[in-house]
């Protein structure tokens, strides 16, 4: 009988990435192939990367040399968007024997026949091509919640942005694939399903659907209890999937809205697809329809040209609306974008300085969300993990609870009553039912 390799799985980067490294790992043969941890010691080191940043490029970096040094015997593979964009610079590394691009990452398998270490990197990125089709993807593993990938790739071209570079064009399967997939995730006992992808929003360019209509046929899936979208351009909200989800318990009441910028000429020169009063609309549409949704933001600070009015209208801007919380990303130049050129660079001292206000100022309206939603009932999803004596969970609206230890509320979804702002900065509950 052969001996099965041990082989661990390493993603770096968003909750798509997560969703497609669990596809991966379910491509290999469990009669030839020991999934473990990537704290242990394998025969195999599957990396999937990020790199929406410069910071995110060094992590994949520092994680590449890490295993490489954790087992210098073992096969390493790197696999994702970095390996897309910069597939040399990571088959230069040392140790590396495998580099493959977005679209081959999901037959690495077939790629594996000889896992013997090679002098040389073998390298698969190829080109993303307008032509490129759609690989499924869903996360299992952890029973509470799954991420589903619903859309892939990206059209709007932002002036900072090499995710286009490296997933492609705005891309989407049949609203029936997908829901084939929700089966199969409420088939393990999963109760939450988080709705992922580039721009999810843009679903049904590909086949002529709308996100809407998503919605509303995966809904009907049994066993699934609830959805969170994970993020939505706010040109992408419509005030139908807003009055949709405040109708449909299944669908939560919580968007994340990636703003990126409070000034006007700075979403310009972002080449952003909206200015702010259409942002400040959706969320005063949102706080109207449902008054104690969570809405959260990102917002860059630092990008090229933001003087120090820009961002007074920023922070100004942000501090004016109704938002549980804010996602601070510091501006860090891409290879290949507009951005890369533009006049007016920000010092890293500033940047810091303007990170810091807005953290700040994200704590102050995340503290104040939580006050506005005392005494309230909600229905809180409880994960399976056990730390100082509790369990914890996310609320419908997103605000993470706890509750003295339970191991049977583990992976069930109940209505509690949300009561005090705890010193760990959650929520304590009450059971209602």
């Amino acid at each position: 009988m052969t001996e099965k390799k041990k082989i661990a799985f390493h993603t770096l980067g968003c909750k798509l990435n997560f969703a497609e490294t669990s596809t991966m790992s379910r491509s290999f043969p469990e009669e030839l192939f020991e999934r473990v941890p990537a704290s242990s010691r394998a025969d195999i080191y599957v990396i999937n990367t990020c790199s929406v940043t410069d910071a995110a490029d060094r992590k994949c970096r520092q994680a590449i040399k890490k295993f490489i040094n954790i087992s210098p015997d073992a096969f390493i593979a790197v696999v994702g968007c970095y390996a897309q964009l910069k597939p040399q610079e990571i088959s230069s590394i040392p140790g590396v024997d495998l580099v493959l691009g977005m679209n081959e990452k999901f037959d690495i398998a077939s790629y594996l026949n000889n896992t013997g270490k090679k002098p040389k990197a073998e390298v698969h990125s190829c080109n993303i091509s307008g032509k490129d089709g759609f690989n499924a993807s869903y996360s299992m593993g952890d029973r509470t919640r799954s991420f589903l990938k619903v859309q892939d790739g990206c059209d709007y071209g932002c002036s900072y942005c090499t995710i286009p570079l490296a997933r492609g064009i705005s891309r989407n399967p049949s609203i029936e694939e997908i829901i084939r997939e929700a089966e199969k995730i409420a088939g393990t006992g999963v109760k939450e399903i988080v709705l992922t992808g580039v721009n999810i929003g843009d679903f049904g360019k590909s086949t002529g659907n709308t996100f809407e209509e998503l919605l509303k046929e995966l809904v009907k899936v049994e066993g699934i209890e609830r959805y969170r979208i994970s993020s939505i351009e706010p040109n992408l909200i419509t005030e139908d999937i807003i009055r949709f989800t405040s109708l449909n318990s299944k669908i939560l009441p919580h968007f994340h809205i990636p703003l990126q910028s409070g000034s006007d000429k700075i979403l310009g020169l972002m080449r952003r697809r909206y200015r702010r009063s259409l942002f400040a609309s959706k969320v005063e549409t949102i706080r109207e329809i449902i008054p104690l949704a969570g809405i959260g933001a990102d917002v860059i600070v630092g990008f090229p040209g933001e003087t120090d009015d820009d961002f007074s209208d920023t922070y100004n801007f942000l501090e004016s609306l109704p938002l549980s919380y804010l996602h601070v990303f510091t501006f860090s130049e891409r290879p290949d974008t507009v951005a890369e050129n533009l006049p007016g660079k920000v010092a890293d001292s500033v940047k810091e300085k303007r990170s810091k206000a807005l953290i700040n100022l994200s704590e102050i309206k995340h503290e104040k969300f939580m006050e506005l939603n005392k005494g309230k009932s909600t229905e809180v999803l409880f994960e399976r993990s056990k730390s100082d004596g509790l369990i914890s969970g996310f609320s419908s609206n997103y605000i993470r609870v706890e509750y003295p230890w339970n191991s049977k509320l583990a992976g069930t979804v109940r209505k509690a009553r949300l009561l005090n702002i705890e010193s760990s900065g959650r929520m304590s509950v009450e059971l209602i039912d």
